[in-house]
Formats: C-alpha cells, sequence, structure tokens
C-alpha cells in the first residue's frame, strides 16, 4: 500500500527540525515552518497532523524552486502532498469498499483530512480514472461536495 510515512521522513530526511504540536497556532494555520521548526496546531486529529506535516515537508523540499506566486504555489503543494498521501491503490481500495462514498467517508478510509481526499479526487487523471473504473467494473462515483 502507501509507504508514504511524514513522521519517517522528517526524521530520516530532517534529523535536526523540531515538529512541535503542542501549540495553537492562529485561526487559520494548521501549520507553519520556521528555521527549525514545524509547528503543527495541537488541536487538529491525526489525520490532519499527518496531512499538514506532509503540507510543510513538501514547501521544505520546493525551497529553492517555489513558484512566483505564492497561490498557485499553495496549489502545487496541495496536490503534491495529496498524490504522496494517496496512492491510486489506495483509492481503488477506497472504492471497492465504499463505491460511492462522501468526502467525509472517503478521507476517513484514507486516512487524511477532507480537504486531502477532495484535491486528490479532483487531479484524477485519465489513466487513473479508468483504473479505479476497471477495478470496480464501473460501479462507482465521485459526487464533489456541493
Amino acid at each position: 500500500m502507501n509507504s508514504w510515512h511524514p513522521w519517517r521522513l522528517a526524521r530520516d530526511l530532517h534529523p535536526d527540525l523540531d515538529i512541535d504540536c503542542t501549540r495553537r497556532l492562529s485561526p487559520g494555520h494548521m501549520g507553519l515552518i520556521g528555521r527549525r521548526t514545524i509547528w503543527l496546531h495541537r488541536g487538529l486529529s491525526q489525520a490532519e497532523r499527518r496531512c499538514t506535516l506532509t503540507h510543510e515537508l513538501v514547501h521544505i523540499e520546493r525551497r529553492g524552486r517555489e513558484h512566483h506566486d505564492p497561490d498557485v504555489e499553495e496549489q502545487i503543494v496541495e496536490l503534491e502532498s495529496a498524490r504522496r498521501l494517496v496512492t491510486l491503490e489506495q483509492l481503488v481500495d477506497a472504492f471497492l469498499w465504499l463505491r460511492h462514498p462522501c468526502l467525509h467517508d472517503l478521507a476517513d478510509h484514507l486516512w487524511v483530512d477532507q480537504q486531502t481526499a477532495w484535491m486528490r479526487m479532483e487531479h484524477l487523471d485519465p489513466l487513473e480514472v479508468a483504473a479505479v473504473e476497471a477495478a470496480c467494473d464501473g460501479d462507482w462515483s465521485w459526487q464533489p461536495p456541493a
């Protein structure tokens, strides 16, 4: 299945980086990067911490290659994070089990937050759609939240 493990990656590739989950961050912030610390808002669920840590690690990885438009950069980081956290194999498994999931159920099954599940589903490429379709014999559907 998915070998992506943000905590292990942080330990192995960034041993000098501290991850602090004890502070309340300002509204609208789930995570922040400092020079030697990633802060994760203390009220996050386990799935939200996993997704937020991945997001912040992708930001670190992209240092020096950021897009000049901050909104575009956030989109790039969110999509890359979603792809790392949710493999095609996991999506197929989710739709085999759930068939017609709502966003909440899909996120829960994939062990990600709803934003990450939505981002992954909204950016499936045609080959990924075909793979899910074939695995489910056509009996699956995805309705983005209204």
